[in-house]
């Protein structure tokens, strides 16, 4: 009998709750045979990560999942073998119950944040007892041993590979978004949040003797570019030159022309969980915009991160890219910040190929979810 699997998704204010959980559940299917169910909470945002679903649907097969609408007045269902709550969401009351009367004994996992703060080694698989006899267990992805690893599917890296090996395949895909590439210009791409800090870099780009070309997704930051352009309603197919640097507003794009397009770009702005996990698989230089919590809490995390990725870089390189990260993160200048990182390009492209070949030798999340289960029966 097949293994069944239910993933819960509650979409909060960004595309990282969705993003995380549909790649998920399609490795799961893909890779490694499974029944996955997808519950989610707000179809409008699973649409644009996959076009061609329906935000109106109940229940839909897309790309081998079964994605479920999670209504308010919740409908009874039998409880699948493995119960994944990502991101700390709250089950509903009833699938919940229905957990605890099966016959057969579920694993309930709560797949929880990515951070490489120390303290999420020591947390990693630890059990919750729960008041009604049920057990849930923590399950944190990460960038060592002693977690659970990072979303990565079995081809990925060979992907990447015969992508960049192909100028036709590379020239293809941006002239299917509308780029019209200059030789000479590095291309750059933007995907980020709110953030005061755009401005300087911009300017430091504008100013600069190489030529830039910015692709920048539609998303939350296009109000802060529209500023610095001083052109109000921006859509997707604007150009604009400024000095050194070319702007352009792209479509939203589906998670698998979002690799592309960071495969496609020499140095990529990510943001949130998704697409910063995205950025370091391209292997090429980026710049992480952390998810802001109160009270400045997502900077320890941001640190946390940079101290366990600038490992291998000489002291100068790794200094200079500290330095532009927390500019961008803690609202400092980016024009000096993105000065001073330019001057160890080499350095740091070469690292993040390495970095992300590191990683690749690890076992991957959904690789990992799997053996954790087997090894749990």
């Amino acid at each position: 009998m097949n293994v069944t699997w239910d993933i819960f998704c509650s979409v909060v204010d960004n595309y990282g709750d969705i993003g995380v959980t549909w790649r998920l559940a399609r490795q799961l299917v893909d890779e490694h045979g499974l029944a996955v169910r997808l519950w989610v909470d707000d179809l409008e945002a699973f649409v644009p990560l996959c076009p061609g679903a329906d935000a109106g649907a109940a229940r839909q097969w897309q790309q081998g999942v079964e994605v479920r609408a999670w209504p308010g007045q919740w409908q009874p269902v039998e409880p699948a073998d493995v119960v994944i709550g990502a991101f700390a969401c709250q089950l509903p009351a009833q699938y919940v119950e229905a957990m605890r009367a099966r016959s057969t004994p579920v694993l309930w996992l709560n797949l929880d944040y990515l951070s490489a703060e120390d303290w999420v080694e020591g947390c990693h698989g630890l059990p919750s007892p729960q008041p009604n006899g049920l057990r849930k267990v923590f399950f944190f992805p990460g960038f060592t041993e002693k977690t659970g690893g990072l979303l990565r599917e079995a081809s990925l890296l060979a992907q990447r590979q015969a992508f960049e090996q192909s100028a036709q395949a590379r020239a293809a895909f941006l002239q299917g978004l509308g780029v019209d590439v200059q030789a000479e210009a590095q291309l750059v791409s933007l995907f980020a949040y709110e953030n005061p800090q755009l401005g300087s870099w911009l300017d430091a780009l504008a100013t600069d003797t190489c030529a830039t070309h910015l692709l920048v997704p539609q998303g939350r930051i296009l109000p802060d570019l529209a500023n610095w352009l001083g052109e109000p309603g921006l859509k997707v197919g604007d150009v604009f030159q400024r000095g050194a640097l070319r702007v352009e507003i792209l479509p939203f794009v589906s998670q698998d022309d979002y690799d592309r397009l960071l495969w496609s770009c020499d140095f990529n702005a990510v943001r949130g969980e998704d697409s910063f996990v995205r950025a370091q698989w391209a292997g090429r230089p980026m710049l992480w915009h952390i998810y802001v919590q109160e009270e400045n809490a997502h900077w320890e995390k941001l640190d946390a991160f940079l101290r366990l990725y600038r490992q291998g870089l000489s002291d100068a390189a790794g200094e200079a890219m500290v330095a532009l990260w927390r500019a961008w993160n803690m609202n400092h200048d980016m024009h000096q910040a993105w000065r001073g990182a330019r001057k160890h390009w080499p350095e740091l492209q070469q690292h993040a190929r390495e970095w992300a070949a590191r990683q690749a030798a690890r076992p991957d999340l959904a690789k990992a979810l799997v053996q954790f289960y087997r090894n749990w029966l």
